[in-house]
């Protein structure tokens, strides 16, 4: 078995090879001039396919293919996989989140600006969510920092009508029947950056992750931009998890693939720094859904490269890796649920992105 993992950076995408997660083969990189801001392994069929997104200043952005592990890429479209219809007046900016639910075939992409997209072929053609895009709520949500977004997606494991969608600056949003209505589900999450009497509202906070426990399918872990969540009813109601963490800010939040109630988080120093608290890069994680955590050090000397949304990652092994990537071009993996970490690689580009399988 080889596990792979994918790097994307902030100047294009890097893959690396391992049959023991301990001794890794990194490529040169594909799409060099991009930023490569979503990556998906989709390997629900006997031959994997990946799926990248990559935004270059000079060619635009676009969804790439390849069903041989990177040695070719499928760059010919006779038009663009991912285009707004022309009544919306939108652009497509890129693409930052894959998902794969139950349905094969069926893949999902969050875009910029705020769209979902869903394809029926493998991710090779997609049909915008108009439910979602001409949603009442939409002239209220609002930019943030990062871009107006949906930069997470997460499918209900068994049920295709399941879904939970999250976007900067919006909130969570869950459908049940598939697409066709979508309800805001932020009850319980603080949206600080508002007025005192309005720091709860229906929508308008500024989620910044969430993750599905792999046992229990309505629990979910949330990082908003500042506080950190659990649901134990798929969405509907949020409570406060933060507390045993230094900070309630960060961007990542990860549940373990195999054991229930287990997550990781790495806290981020809420200032205009954004530096990993006290200058030491640290993932946290519960064993008890919140109640408690404990920190783990990835590396015993001061660093300041923070966890993006999208870095903290995972594979699907029996003991599964934790993959953790930096804004200083490192790439750490664990392979003891966390209790320590080694480098894969150091020196890439702006980590954005991670994402490993078995393959």
């Amino acid at each position: 078995m080889t596990y792979l993992l994918a790097i994307g950076t902030g100047k294009g995408l890097f893959l690396a090879t391992s049959q023991d997660r301990r001794n890794w083969e990194v490529s040169t990189p594909y799409f060099a001039v991009s930023g490569v801001y979503a990556v998906g392994i989709d390997t629900r069929r006997s031959t994997p396919r990946l799926l990248v997104s990559a935004d270059s200043a000079h060619y635009g952005p676009s969804v790439y293919l390849s069903d041989d592990l990177g040695k070719n890429w499928d760059e010919s479209h006779d038009t663009a996989p991912i285009a707004f219809p022309p009544d919306t007046d939108a652009t497509f900016k890129r693409a930052w989140q894959f998902a794969f639910g139950p349905e094969e075939d069926v893949v999902y992409a969050g875009s910029e600006p705020w769209a979902l997209w869903r394809s029926e072929d493998r991710g090779r053609t997609y049909e915008l969510n108009r439910p979602l895009w001409d949603h009442p709520h939409r002239a209220e949500w609002n930019e943030g920092a990062g871009g107006p977004a949906i930069h997470t997606i997460v499918p209900h494991p068994t049920d295709p009508a399941n879904m939970l969608i999250a976007m900067s600056t919006g909130g969570v949003y869950t459908t049940t029947d598939g697409g066709r209505n979508w309800t805001a589900s932020n009850t319980g999450v603080k949206a600080e950056f508002f007025p005192g009497d309005r720091q709860y509202p229906e929508f308008g906070q500024c989620v910044h992750k969430v993750s599905r426990d792999s046992q229990v399918a309505e629990r979910l872990f949330l990082q908003n931009h500042g506080g950190v969540y659990r649901s134990d009813d798929n969405g509907a109601t949020w409570n406060d998890i933060a507390p045993g963490l230094p900070t309630d800010f960060g961007f990542s939040i990860l549940a373990h693939p195999k054991r229930g109630n287990v997550a990781y988080n790495a806290p981020v120093a809420f200032s205009d720094n954004r530096f990993p608290v006290d200058g030491t890069l640290r993932v946290h994680r519960t064993e008890d859904g919140g109640a408690n955590w404990t920190a783990h050090d990835v590396l015993d000397e001061p660093y300041y490269g923070i966890v993006l949304r999208d870095a903290l990652s995972t594979d699907s092994a029996e003991q599964p890796g934790i993959y953790v990537g930096t804004r200083v071009g490192d790439v750490f993996v664990s392979t003891d649920d966390g209790d320590s970490y080694e480098k894969v690689v150091g020196h890439l580009p702006d980590v954005l992105c991670v994402r490993a399988a078995e393959v």
